[in-house]
């Protein structure tokens, strides 16, 4: 296995991982918050989807498709304390369009030569991840880490631990 190949595996491993552990959640619990002042599930989700077009085309611009219409307005730092079931997509739109942005990462990681692993990520996004090597190994760990606010709200659902 060549080194983008472990890569891609990774960034098809953590999504799958979502959907496991939000599968048998409702639309209103996607809108529970685990703690007060925890972002709730749905826009975690959306903010997932902005996040990861944005910070593939600060790396390679148009590498990806952006956003979908809508989504950099719906979930931003002003919207995550929004509470308002319809203000926020339903979670099977929200999980579709995440599946959707993490396909296109995955596609077009998997168009890269070793050497483009090294090619440098401009200000502000360089912050993030300096070159494209570790943008693609920073996007798994940030779905990751929203992973793991996800299985605290399934804890105080009383949902079962799946992991």
């Amino acid at each position: 296995m060549t080194h983008i190949e472990s890569i891609v595996a990774m960034l098809k491993r953590d999504v799958e991982m979502v959907k496991m552990t939000l599968g048998d959640l409702s639309d209103t619990e996607m809108l529970v918050r685990s703690v007060p002042g925890a972002n709730h599930a749905a826009w975690q989700i959306g903010h997932l989807v902005v996040a990861e077009s944005r910070l593939v085309n600060a790396a390679v611009p148009g590498a990806v498709p952006a956003a979908p219409e809508g989504y950099t307005d719906k979930f931003n730092k002003e919207t995550a304390k929004n509470d308002d079931p319809n203000f926020f997509p339903k979670k099977a739109e929200l999980l579709e369009n995440l599946t959707k942005a993490r396909g296109a990462t995955i596609a077009w990681a998997q168009t890269l030569k070793p050497a483009d692993l090294e090619k440098t990520i401009p200000p502000p996004t360089d912050r993030f991840a300096p070159n494209v090597g570790l943008l693609l190994h920073a996007l798994p760990l940030h779905v990751g880490m929203h992973l793991g606010q996800f299985q605290v709200l399934r804890r105080k659902l009383g949902r079962p631990v799946l992991f």
